[in-house]
């Protein structure tokens, strides 16, 4: 299983994103996805999870209702639709998702980030 993130790049200040991850390999089902971001310096920090389901959660200090996160599930992919972005959200991206294969338990995957710098 292999998790691909795209979307991230450099925007300015009070700009917008959609950060995108989907998910490939050998699936039976997805569980809950999330985003996660890693800032220089900082430990990583959940920005953001939906369950199979759709019912989403945020961490309110981070997001304060600028973020959305949404799933396509026929798609396997998980977005993170970012608005009035600010320097301080400046970071590296990460996606993951919990998912079980055909003969196989839930695991978490990860993907492997990207970047996003908001410029002032």
């Amino acid at each position: 299983v292999q998790l691909q993130a795209s979307g991230g790049g450099l925007v300015q200040s009070g700009g917008s994103l959609r950060l995108s991850c989907a998910a490939s390999g050998s699936i039976f089902s997805i569980n809950t996805m999330a985003w996660y971001r890693q800032a220089p310096g900082k430990q990583r920090e959940l920005v953001a999870g939906i369950t199979m389901g759709g019912r989403a959660n945020y961490a309110d200090s981070v997001v304060k209702g600028r973020f959305t996160i949404s799933r396509d599930n026929a798609k396997n992919t998980v977005y993170l639709q970012m608005n009035s972005l600010k320097p301080e959200d400046t970071a590296v991206y990460y996606c993951n998702a919990a998912v079980a294969g055909y003969y196989s338990d839930y695991e978490i995957y990860w993907g492997q980030g990207t970047q996003v710098t908001v410029s002032s």
